[in-house]
């Protein structure tokens, strides 16, 4: 759970859910802590411009932090779904708020052809700044508003 409701502390403690790496994010002298500090929390675009980049591990150990932004018209079901079935976590920007998306629901649809199509229901995400039952969220394209997702941002660091 974030210390407070403030946006910063919101997104340092949803990367450090998704990265589960305390060298890595969030923690003090952590190899990304400063950038996602100097980020604006509330844009995943200016997030993944200060993630993205060669990082520091307080060891001295180079790392390399891939960091995608994924605008709410580009994100794709197929893509999405394996990120996750990999045990990736992602961040989802909704309705002005800062959620771990960590599964979806989903329909596969075959055509005539035998082609599939996969069909995500709903987005299972975590609300960092809560420990109670107001932590679990879930976002049903179906009921809720696409046009208030301000994106998707995945993250990713490896050894250089």
């Amino acid at each position: 759970m974030a210390r407070t409701k403030d946006p910063s502390d919101v997104l340092l403690t949803s990367l450090d859910t998704i990265l589960h790496d305390r060298q890595v994010c969030c923690g003090k002298g952590s190899a990304l802590g400063d950038s996602a500090q100097q980020a604006d929390p509330t844009s995943l675009k200016d997030i993944a411009a200060k993630l993205q980049d060669r990082h520091l591990l307080s060891d001295g150990r180079p790392i390399m932090v891939t960091a995608e932004y994924l605008a709410p018209d580009t994100i794709g079901a197929d893509a999405l779904i394996k990120t996750l079935q990999a045990k990736h976590a992602l961040l989802m920007a909704w309705n002005a708020h800062m959620y771990v998306c960590y599964g979806v629901t989903y329909r596969k649809d075959y055509d005539a052809n035998g082609g599939v199509v996969d069909t995500i229901l709903t987005f299972l995400l975590l609300d960092t700044r809560y420990s109670d039952s107001r932590r679990e969220v879930v976002f049903n394209r179906a009921t809720d508003d696409w046009k208030k997702v301000q994106g998707m941002l995945w993250v990713a660091p490896a050894p250089q």
